[in-house]
């Protein structure tokens, strides 16, 4: 079994759908107390709205449809985020939706909290785990990434000069 030791301060991403910002924002007004105690990341739009709103310091990233949920996956994959709130719009698609989906499919991957509304996140963010250290367990990827890649017979590799 493999471990990733979360400090007491966290990684936490704040993602927003635009019908879904004013949600967040005042999610993240009523919640100031326990975020102002973290790392904070969100995308484009909503980390501006939420630095005014919040007056803390906020690592902004691109906005979700110009590469900012892969930028959050990214730092998902390498450890620095270990909490996603995400309000999402169920009822509305975006034009970034395998983006969306490939952020959400990677928390799960390497075992992140996700919280896609304000009751989840609520849950979370005043659970005593938030604030002391913790031991996420990570899943074994390594039969995965040691797996023998079998020869298409039917590939043919060619090589350029």
């Amino acid at each position: 079994m493999h471990y990733q030791a979360v400090e007491e301060k966290k990684g936490i991403a704040l993602v927003a759908h635009d019908s879904k910002k004013q949600a967040l924002s005042d999610w993240a007004k009523f919640n100031r107390g326990h975020l102002a105690m973290h790392h904070l990341y969100a995308t484009g739009t909503t980390g501006k709205i939420l630095e005014k709103v919040l007056d803390l310091p906020i690592n902004k990233l691109k906005s979700g449809p110009l590469g900012g949920d892969q930028q959050l996956g990214a730092k998902i994959v390498e450890g620095d985020i270990d909490f996603v709130i995400f309000f999402w719009d169920p009822l509305q698609a975006q034009p970034h939706d395998p983006d969306v989906k490939a952020l959400l499919r990677v928390a799960v991957v390497w075992n992140v909290p996700i919280a896609c509304n304000r009751a989840s996140a609520d849950m979370i963010i005043s659970s005593p785990l938030m604030v002391e250290s913790y031991r996420r367990e990570l899943p074994d990827y390594e039969s995965y990434q040691e797996r023998e890649i079998e020869e298409e017979p039917d590939l043919i590799l060619v090589a350029s000069n």
